[in-house]
């Protein structure tokens, strides 16, 4: 961030106590820390427990997870719910914390959830290319490789809440 976001002075980097050096407008006698964005993915079950649902967007041949931003004014737990009816139509029955982790591919901060759905009858929006409700001991093999979304499903059976 070079510039002040409410009045574009340029910064200047000050010492704001324990956090060292923030970018300060002089103008506005503001610290302007920086922001980015915040997202959810969740592990969606089927009601039974027994498959997860993975899906292919915007032309990418690799299986992932539900996921989407969080939108200004929402908590996670709004853009879960928003996310998945939007998308898919679901709703949920149940849902638990997983974890969240820092994507700099797109700078954004992923807080995951475990989810149930109520059903497993699902009516994809546009946004969706194709979907599928693999069993739980195939997901591993059909995710997308060294992805976020992959380490997610990891961290999650290691835990084996459901």
């Amino acid at each position: 961030m070079k510039y002040c976001s409410e009045c574009g002075t340029k910064l200047i980097m000050k010492k704001n106590g324990i956090d060292g050096l923030v970018p300060y407008c002089p103008q506005c006698q503001q610290f302007r820390f920086i922001k980015f964005s915040s997202a959810i993915s969740a592990i969606i079950f089927n009601p039974q427990k027994d498959k997860i649902l993975l899906l292919k967007q915007y032309g990418n041949p690799s299986y992932i997870l539900l996921s989407g931003y969080i939108n200004p004014g929402e908590n996670a737990k709004q853009a879960l719910k928003r996310e998945m009816e939007e998308e898919t139509k679901l709703k949920i029955a149940e849902f638990h914390y997983n974890d969240n982790a820092y994507f700099a591919a797109h700078d954004v901060l992923i807080h995951n959830y475990v989810v149930i759905a109520a059903s497993d009858k699902l009516d994809p929006n546009n946004e969706i290319d194709q979907y599928s409700w693999v069993p739980v001991d195939e997901v591993l093999d059909k995710i997308m490789p060294n992805s976020l979304a992959k380490s997610f499903v990891e961290e999650w059976f290691q835990k084996e809440h459901l």
